[in-house]
């Protein structure tokens, strides 16, 4: 989720991103200077991004500690989710439209659903290696019934 800014020269330190602000108002964007670049703050959201010159001009990017956190936050809410869409299953009730079915766990391994995409991908490789396995055994019994 990279932002990029149109400016050509870096804010001054802990310059605001905004206008002056009002009487009253609070400035949005706080800038601090690092190493090679600056950090923003969103004195609304709390968000933390970096700021760097990069080729096209400054550029500001989330900062991995906020990536892992919101990576960890989508896996628990995927996890509600799928808790959630079981709950329903198991009282009978209809999941909205659009829903896809959550995957089905058993002792602590997710197995493949029969009518996901990645269902049909796995019956094809295992056709696959079967009919491979198969040709090799008749081959081998060929070879063996040639040699006798």
């Amino acid at each position: 989720m990279p932002q990029a800014s149109t400016a050509e020269t870096a804010p001054p330190e802990s310059a605001p991103a905004e206008g002056p602000p009002g009487e009253g108002a609070e400035t949005r964007y706080t800038f601090s200077r690092v190493q090679d670049g600056y950090v923003r703050l969103d004195n609304r959201t709390g968000q933390v991004l970096f700021c760097g010159k990069r080729s096209v001009g400054w550029t500001c990017q989330l900062s991995p500690e906020d990536r892992a956190v919101f990576e960890n936050e989508i896996g628990r809410l995927q996890e509600e989710n799928a808790a959630l869409k079981k709950d329903m299953l198991k009282r009978g009730l209809p999941l909205p439209s659009g829903a896809k079915p959550p995957p089905l766990v058993q002792n602590d391994r997710t197995v493949l659903a029969p009518d996901e995409p990645r269902f049909d991908r796995m019956k094809v490789f295992v056709e696959k290696v079967w009919r491979r396995l198969v040709d090799l055994m008749v081959s081998l019994q060929k070879d063996l019934l040639k040699k006798s």
